[in-house]
């Protein structure tokens, strides 16, 4: 059965910082076979202000080039930025649709397209040294095609899918926060406020390689995916909470508009950017 991919997403500064160092993408369009495809990306830049900012840029637009030829041409692209001029670079051109090269799968593609965009920070922080010189960004997306979705991350930007009642987190988070919470040395309700919830152990742009987790999921009609940074849910701890405003919002738009308002009205203590994209 033909399903019909539905997505929007929104990043808000919050209340407590001056700069959005978030930045997210978001295309749905359909591949040379005619099956929807999309490409949801969210990254939260590190090393602050102007080099986050930068950073979480870069990164969207390498793994979006990265991916550029299986993009097709019908539709134009959907991003929701709060500033036209901060995601200007992420404009999606016109491109020929090819086919995958054979063995070329997209969990490999996927992977690339990370990996590239490890290097295009690295490059680019050490080519501006005095205003990118400390850059670094979070990363999660994910490749959707026909009900086959390849999700990957680097850093505790997440991934969730919503099924049912069912919400569980599919990345894993990349930090000495959920090191310690693993072994079992710190529970989860202390995580949020540990001294240190906010090292990122892993990261894009520190180093010239970095290794990507990739998962791969069996989307469902009704399902819903949810791509965030951790502005979201290091304000909003309760996951059904999370899970309720996705499935209750009438369009995914409204669901990321009730998500940022909820973050925000939990004091909005870091910018806030989500991606919601349901299987219809």
């Amino acid at each position: 059965m033909t399903v019909r991919l539905n997505a929007a997403g929104l990043t808000d500064v919050g209340r407590a910082r001056e700069h959005n160092e978030d930045s997210i993408f978001y295309l749905v369009t359909r591949d040379a076979h005619d099956e929807p495809l999309g490409l949801f990306v969210v990254a939260d830049g590190v090393g602050g202000q102007l080099a986050g900012e930068l950073a979480s840029q870069w990164a969207v637009a390498a793994v979006r080039d990265g991916l550029r030829d299986l993009l097709s041409p019908p539709g134009p692209m959907q991003t929701a930025p709060l500033d036209p001029e901060r995601t200007q670079n992420l404009a999606l051109s016109k491109v020929e649709t090819v086919r995958l090269a054979r063995g070329d799968s997209l969990r490999s593609r996927v992977v690339r397209a990370v990996q590239s965009a490890n290097l295009t920070v690295y490059a680019q922080a050490r080519e501006r040294p005095e205003e990118a010189g400390n850059a670094g960004t979070t990363l999660t997306m994910a490749l959707v095609r026909g009900k086959q979705a390849i999700i990957a991350n680097v850093g505790d930007s997440r991934t969730y899918l919503l099924r049912g009642r069912d919400f569980r987190q599919i990345t894993r988070d990349h930090s000495l926060i959920a090191g310690l919470v693993a072994s079992g040395n710190v529970s989860a309700e202390e995580a949020f406020t540990h001294p240190a919830r906010n090292v990122i152990v892993r990261s894009l742009g520190r180093e010239p390689e970095v290794e990507v987790d990739v998962f791969e999921e069996h989307l469902h009609a009704g399902d819903a995916l949810l791509l965030c940074t951790d502005g979201l849910w290091e304000m909003i701890r309760d996951a059904q909470a999370i899970a309720s405003i996705v499935s209750e919002a009438p369009t995914p738009l409204e669901a990321c508009r009730g998500l940022i308002e909820a973050a925000n009205a939990a004091g909005g203590a870091d910018n806030v950017s989500a991606v919601v994209v349901r299987i219809e």
